[in-house]
């Protein structure tokens, strides 16, 4: 079973995603994110200020993302090499996903991409607050990817909001469900985890 999860940058679909896999084996859950099929930065466009845009489908391998969530569906391992988002005090290393019964499919856009759409057994929008989710990014970009303040809430304003604006949230109504992540998403996650373990009781 594919369960897709999209939300705007800063929903936190990160923090919900760890504590969906968390009571359940490795063997049971392969999760993909759409972040590791970044193209390089001197391939991706630039906006009418010469700033690059990375909130844009065009920014990702998308046909290799989906090609490879037809591999782990045929039960095919795939490895690519880590995108550590231009912290150049991260060093890159390969990351392996193994096939298994739930493949979580993580990502800004899957439900835009047609292709990995289809292929979606159940689909989840992560929802949030505007003001919480530029609180996340702030600290998420700032910390672990090593952005300027002012770089943070330009890219919010003129890449962020436009790209959830427009490849995200008018999907809302094609989706399975949606949590809302205002206060905190606990009692989605407490859904989605019950039918996790039915899915996977039946088979046995």
């Amino acid at each position: 079973m594919l369960i897709g999860i999209s939300g705007g940058s800063g929903s936190g679909k990160t923090s919900f995603i760890n504590e969906l896999c968390a009571p359940f084996e490795k063997e049971q859950i392969c999760v993909i994110s759409q972040d590791d099929y970044y193209k390089d930065r001197r391939n991706i466009a630039k906006d009418a200020n010469g700033i690059t845009n990375f909130d844009v489908p065009d920014a990702f391998f998308m046909d290799e993302f989906s090609r490879d969530l037809k591999l782990l569906s045929a039960g095919q391992k795939v490895s690519r090499k880590e995108y550590v988002f231009n912290n150049e005090t991260k060093e890159p290393k390969f990351v392996e996903f193994n096939p298994a019964p739930i493949i979580v499919v993580e990502g800004l856009f899957v439900f835009y991409d047609q292709e990995i759409f289809s292929q979606l057994d159940l689909k989840l929008l992560i929802n949030a607050k505007m003001s919480d989710k530029i609180i996340r990014r702030i600290n998420r970009d700032r910390i672990e990817r090593n952005y300027p303040l002012e770089d943070v809430l330009y890219r919010y304003q003129n890449h962020v909001l436009p790209a959830f604006e427009k490849f995200i949230f008018p999907y809302k109504d094609e989706v399975d469900l949606i949590v809302n992540n205002s206060r905190n998403y606990n009692k989605g996650l407490e859904v989605i985890k019950g039918y996790i373990r039915n899915f996977l009781s039946e088979l046995g």
